[in-house]
């Protein structure tokens, strides 16, 4: 995404892995109860308590993913020292140091909109719908930068059939935390807070959309979205929405953030498209976040299992 970086604003040191990771980890006895009271809650019914996060907790029972890419997965320490996190700072050193001690626990997130099952979710029985899965995907920053990252999480459309979406229902809004205590970035209105994004419904259902909760066989670090996030690859970055707090079922397009921001920058859809450049910089070469060489920018970042999903559209108008 377009980094606005206030003259005011320093970067800090990148921190190294052992000052910041080893923090968080999921206690064993997450409540056994979670799975279950998903599928037959009504109207705001919690499911159980959360767990306390403690240090650099392994995520078990890890199953491989047929998704996967076979490139070269980018090193654990740039992927969590180099962050598109406005929420902490613009800069993007600063969030791996000023989200070290952000709380993510308690945690739920709010079920709403055209769906039969309105509901308040306990983070952990999320985490509970489905077992963890590994998927190595490759993503593409608007700037000019990729990365390839071994994501733990499930198919956002686990949740998305919990929820039983009505016919009405052709979007889903996501939107992030807004703590202006924990979050010092959201003091300073560089966006419209809280951050908020969308995707059609069908985009949302897409196997390759991930509800992700870990990365590199690890609970995902703060600056990298903890304790939920998106991960959508064959769309720009900031799409894969970090920190979520709500999911709204909606019959209109949502206003994103950073179409609301930028409208002739950023569009709805953001899908990776070589063949439209952003207003100041071309998108047909992106550099892979350690390496110096570029190489050129693949269509729907070659993700092409999506394109049956646009067919028919204009996606330079629709961009």
């Amino acid at each position: 995404m377009l980094i606005k970086k206030s003259a005011d604003i320093a970067s800090s040191e990148i921190t190294p892995k052992s000052a910041y990771l080893n923090r968080r980890k999921f206690l064993a006895g997450v409540a056994t109860a979670g799975a279950g009271a998903v599928a037959g809650f009504g109207l705001r019914e919690l499911a159980s308590p959360s767990a306390r996060v403690e240090a650099n907790a392994k995520i078990d029972g890890i199953q491989k993913s047929s998704f996967s890419t076979t490139e070269k997965i980018t090193p654990y320490k740039d992927v969590t020292n180099y962050n598109n996190y406005y929420e902490f700072s613009t800069d993007k050193y600063e969030p791996a140091d000023l989200a070290k001690n952000f709380r993510t626990r308690p945690w739920t997130v709010t079920i709403e909109g055209l769906v039969k099952k309105k509901k308040v979710l306990d983070v952990d029985a999320i985490l509970k719908l489905s077992a963890p899965e590994e998927r190595i995907y490759r993503h593409r920053c608007v700037e000019g930068w990729s990365i390839v990252v071994p994501w733990v999480g499930f198919s956002l459309s686990t949740l998305i059939k919990q929820a039983e979406p009505l016919g009405k229902a052709k979007f889903v809004e996501f939107t992030t935390a807004y703590d202006p205590k924990q979050m010092p970035g959201v003091r300073v209105p560089v966006l419209d807070w809280p951050y908020v994004e969308g995707l059609r419904l069908d985009e949302a259902m897409h196997p390759l959309a991930l509800l992700g909760f870990g990365m590199y066989g690890e609970v995902l670090p703060n600056q990298d979205g903890a304790p939920l996030r998106l991960v959508l690859p064959w769309k720009y970055g900031f799409k894969s929405i970090k920190a979520i707090v709500r999911v709204n079922f909606t019959e209109n397009q949502p206003i994103n953030t950073w179409n609301k921001a930028a409208p002739n920058e950023y569009g709805f859809y953001s899908n990776v498209n070589p063949n439209v450049d952003h207003p100041r910089w071309s998108q047909a070469k992106e550099r892979r976040l350690g390496e110096f060489l570029k190489r050129p920018t693949l269509m729907f970042n070659g993700y092409d299992q999506v394109a049956s999903l646009y067919s028919g559209m204009d996606l330079k108008k629709n961009f």
